[in-house]
């Protein structure tokens, strides 16, 4: 077993050379030096008991300096939530899943406002531990302005592959009072399984209305609900 060698130097008047060093058991391959006093006639005025938790405590506080953060574990699952919603404005596209759905309102954004696309990309970030989707494509930046929420989707993609994960399954809820969905549900998970680049038997879609509740029933919003689940490749 390795040793520690601890150093008590006095805290009275006395030369340098005065000092008396305790071996004590250590699995810490560097020595770690704690300070007691000793008296004029030389005795130590803390027990050994006392000594060694003192050794051991100083050895606990370098132990606990921060290291280097270690690369984030390879983990054979991850599952991901994504969550998006948007104010319905008169005279706007309403776009779902990369579909355009005839109706009198549309979704007021800094994008084009697709709020099954930005729920799903959300859904894959949070799975990778990454940013959200307003961090890695800010509001603020005018080149998002309209942009297809596609570009937003084929990004997270990317990352998702890069990291080496592929998509397991997807299972996505959308909320909205109206247009009913049942018409175009086929066209938007054929787009969703294309920019996922998935077979249609791992992608989910499903619609609900909010039973003229809140501003979702009252046909002022819409909103959706998504989760992953990444596999490794």
């Amino acid at each position: 077993m390795a040793s520690t060698t601890v150093f008590f130097p006095s805290q009275v008047t006395q030369t340098g050379s005065s000092r008396r060093a305790l071996l004590l058991p250590s699995t810490n391959p560097n020595p770690s030096y704690v300070s007691f006093p000793k008296l004029r006639n030389g005795s130590l005025r803390l027990t050994r008991g006392e000594l060694r938790a003192r050794a051991a405590l100083q050895v606990e506080r370098q132990d606990s300096v921060k290291q280097p953060a270690s690369p984030p574990p390879s983990l054979p699952y991850r599952i991901g939530h994504g969550f998006d919603l948007h104010r319905l404005e008169p005279g706007l596209p309403l776009i779902i899943g990369g579909v355009d759905i005839p109706h009198d309102r549309g979704c007021e954004a800094h994008s084009d406002g697709d709020v099954l696309l930005h729920c799903v990309v959300d859904a894959i970030l949070g799975a990778l531990g990454l940013p959200d989707i307003g961090q890695i494509f800010p509001d603020s930046d005018p080149k998002w302005k309209g942009a297809n929420s596609s570009v937003f989707m084929r990004e997270a993609v990317r990352l998702m592959h890069e990291a080496g994960y592929e998509l397991g399954n997807l299972d996505a809820t959308l909320i909205l009072q109206r247009p009913k969905l049942s018409p175009h549900k086929e066209a938007i998970r054929a787009n969703l399984c294309s920019l996922l680049q998935a077979d249609p038997s791992v992608v989910n879609l499903k619609a609900k209305t909010h039973e003229k509740v809140d501003s979702l029933g009252e046909n002022r919003s819409i909103a959706a609900h998504t989760v992953v689940l990444l596999m490794r490749k």
